[in-house]
């Protein structure tokens, strides 16, 4: 604001006192005692936006910090304000709340516990660090929640906090404010995911910015779009929606810091990668890979880019990979593959696959040609399904990922230390771009998929390359990798190309495996 205010005594300048007096007497009948105005634009649109929940993000720099904390202090009596860091927060409260707004006067302000109280605001900040902070703001009722650069976290620790956006105050508007920029690691793709419509340029009914939709829970438990707010009849009762928009963000719309150009060029000196992300705002950006990443991510979009609506003429569904889960918020996810080409997967809430037998029934309505069944058997899930397929005859193998491995990488250098690490690194190998010929893979365009493979981290150990235990990346990102793994498994077994002298023939032809030259001779 101190740009927008010294612009306007510039132009105050050279008119006539009472001229002067009469616009100074206007802007004050309209600012009244507010301690915070937004600047013109899109930060104004979005501190009147009506969504119940709304994503203010973009470029850098475009104010998104300071409209968290000027709506907690003029249109909100209770907030709580977020950062991934709790040390971030604090930052935030001292720029932002302190030195912008109160102009230094730290009355009201608790240092130790990060909680402002005056002039009928109680604003709280903090951080969320690990998966379970969350934990930390159950049960504690905010009328706005705001989370500030909301891809550094988690979408557990998003959706677990929002719960709590409500208020006993009659009048008082409740919503929940994201600001930030677009993901620069796989984790924060989940952005992407929950405003598709506005940030995914393949949505296939894309909205306008500050348009609003409506979202709720459907039967499945799955969100879905829906016409208005309701009521929607769901399992029987009468559910009403929330509304959804997202307005973009730029520093050219922040006069305090695009007005010498600086900013700007601190921008332009930025990585790639990071300059589409802060200077330009582009949410398809290329996602830089963290330090011992198991697939790279560019490896990952060059297999989205070479995916078809439909697989090769004439080969056949060659294998399943099914990541079981039997009741739980985690789902049944299928994979289904026709040699390097990837189906659409199949994911199933699982609390609609409670037992061996509906998994059963789910992989034999799903399976084609044949295919091998390759299923998840870590915890015990998978158990019972493998002995329903078993018992009718189904072709499936029981996939453990923490059995002891004695192979080595393609290139015969690393040993491979279970079964999880082999399965992930071949197919780290199938992705490689610069073997011959290429990468045979084709996988369908799914933001869910690229975050759940980029996931697991590797280290070298004295037994040879050991992948991230699944349990540590659940631990770590709050949900279960069920797309990225059940993809990972239909590549671990069944049928390919590759291993079938000739490829594979006609449309109904049923491919062998070759398994020795003598083989070979025969056909």
């Amino acid at each position: 604001m101190p740009g927008q205010i010294a612009e306007i005594l510039k132009a105050l300048d050279g008119m006539p006192d009472a001229q002067k007096r009469e616009l100074l007497e206007g802007a004050n009948k309209i600012i009244g005692d507010q301690s915070w105005v937004p600047n013109p634009g899109p930060q104004t649109e979005a501190y009147y936006c009506e969504a119940d929940e709304l994503f203010y993000g973009g470029e850098a720099g475009g104010g998104k910090s300071a409209l968290l904390v000027g709506l907690s202090q003029t249109e909100h009596e209770k907030s709580l304000i977020l950062r991934r860091y709790r040390d971030d927060a604090k930052d935030l409260a001292e720029d932002e709340l302190l030195g912008n707004i109160l102009n230094g006067n730290r009355d009201g302000w608790n240092g130790q516990d990060l909680i402002y109280r005056g002039h009928g605001h109680i604003s709280s900040f903090g951080g969320c660090q690990n998966e379970t902070d969350k934990q930390r703001y159950k049960g504690k009722p905010h009328d706005l929640k705001g989370f500030d650069e909301i891809t550094d976290f988690l979408e557990s620790q998003y959706e677990f906090i929002i719960a709590w956006n409500r208020t006993t105050t009659p009048g008082q508007r409740c919503r929940v404010v994201a600001t930030g920029n677009p993901p620069t690691t796989a984790e924060g793709l989940w952005v992407v995911r929950r405003w598709a419509a506005w940030l995914d340029p393949t949505h296939h009914n894309p909205a306008k910015p500050g348009e609003l939709r409506w979202y709720l829970r459907d039967e499945d438990d799955k969100e879905r779009e829906v016409d208005g707010p309701g009521p929607h009849v769901i399992n029987g009762k009468e559910e009403y929606a929330k509304s959804r928009t997202f307005i973009r963000a730029g520093l050219s719309d922040n006069p305090d810091l695009s007005a010498d150009g600086q900013y700007e060029a601190v921008l332009s000196r930025l990585p790639k990668e990071l300059r589409d992300a802060y200077r330009d705002g582009k949410f398809d950006v290329s996602l830089k890979d963290q330090a011992f990443q198991t697939i790279p991510t560019a490896w990952i979009r060059a297999a989205q880019a070479r995916w078809t609506e439909k697989p090769p003429q004439g080969v056949p569904m060659c294998a399943i990979g099914v990541d079981v889960a039997q009741g739980g918020d985690d789902n049944t996810v299928l994979a289904p593959r026709h040699d390097g080409w990837y189906a659409p997967l199949i994911s199933i809430p699982g609390k609609l696959t409670p037992d061996g037998k509906t998994v059963a029934g789910l992989v034999v309505t799903n399976r084609r040609d044949k295919a091998r069944i390759i299923l998840d058997m870590g915890g015990g899930y998978g158990g019972a399904a493998y002995e329903h397929m078993k018992d009718n005859s189904i072709d499936v193998k029981a996939y453990k990922g923490a059995e002891a491995y004695k192979g080595r990488t393609a290139d015969r250098q690393l040993k491979l230390t279970n079964v999880r690490s082999a399965a992930y690194w071949r197919f780290r190998e199938a992705l490689d771009p610069s073997q011959p010929g290429g990468s045979p893979i084709m996988l369908p365009d799914n933001p869910a998929l690229v975050a759940d493979l980029t996931a697991p981290s590797y280290k070298v150990t004295p037994n040879g390359i050991k992948v991230e235990p699944k349990e540590d990346v659940v631990k770590r990102l709050g949900r279960s990798p069920d797309d990225g793994d059940a993809v990972v498994m239909a590549w671990w077994d069944g049928i390919k190309g590759a291993n079938i002298q000739g490829g594979f023939k006609a449309r109904n032809h049923t491919p062998q495996v070759i398994t020795s030259k003598r083989h070979q001779r025969k056909r």
